[in-house]
């Protein structure tokens, strides 16, 4: 089955008013078919962000992010490392906010889905790399850092996401497109995403930041404050984050 269009969400970090607003650009533009790209639940509203997500039934695909499987691994207790005190509090924090079927329901999720898309053939989704849910790379990163990443990848087109912050580059005949984050994102404030079919095209959408900002601040998340201002009102910049993300 070719889907003619295919609205790509990535890292939507439980923010429920970036995600409702970009389902509705989805709607007004005819998608036929949504892929969620993983890293859904970790944020303010992660049991609201999830159901909203499963209400819409067959139209919407997903993967499984870094962050999705952290959060399993609190909801059962099984952490696979020691991780930061805050970062281990808001896993904490959000693996109680779901019950055993929405946990059931992240762990079923593949880490990689491929798909037809009218115009770009099979397509490659992927949270960081086609082997890693986890590895880090940039529009920056030198391609002989990537070629390993890619190793063995058929398709044409990979999509991904984890870092936040959108690109589209060619490396070693492959087209690898980052699809930005709905929820958390790293530049400009909205909600950043990607429309494929028959072409690759960008997507950012605003909505009321600052009564975005109020709801996560009225939330219990141990992080709410600073997840309002950095994730919603004020992101830092993609060039503060490459620097963040470049070896040294």
């Amino acid at each position: 089955m070719t889907a003619p269009r295919l609205a790509t969400l990535y890292d939507i970090h439980g923010n429920l008013p970036a995600l409702d607003a970009t389902l509705a650009a989805v709607e007004a533009a005819a998608v036929d078919t949504i892929l969620i790209g993983g890293d859904i639940v970790l944020g303010p509203f992660p049991a609201e962000t999830l159901d909203r997500l499963r209400a819409l039934g067959t139209r919407a695909r997903c993967i499984r992010g870094n962050c999705d499987r952290l959060v399993v691994e609190a909801f059962d207790r099984t952490p696979s490392r020691r991780l930061p005190a805050p970062v281990a509090e808001a896993l904490t924090w959000t693996a109680a906010q779901l019950d055993r079927d929405q946990r059931d329901f992240l762990v079923a999720l593949p880490e990689t889905l491929s798909l037809d898309v009218e115009g770009l053939g099979p397509v490659l989704f992927c949270h960081a790399t086609p082997r890693s849910d986890e590895e880090i790379f940039t529009a920056r990163t030198p391609v002989e850092r990537l070629r390993p990443m890619l190793d063995g990848v058929r398709e044409h087109v990979i999509v991904c996401g984890h870092t936040h912050m959108q690109f589209d580059r060619e490396v070693d005949g492959h087209r690898v497109v980052n699809a930005g984050s709905v929820g958390m994102p790293y530049g400009a404030p909205g909600a950043h995403w990607l429309m494929l079919g028959p072409d690759i095209q960008r997507q950012r959408t605003m909505y009321d930041l600052d009564a975005a900002a109020r709801a996560v601040r009225a939330t219990s998340y141990p992080r709410a404050d600073e997840f309002a201002r950095q994730s919603v009102l004020q992101p830092p910049s993609e060039e503060e984050m490459l620097a963040l993300f470049s070896p040294q």
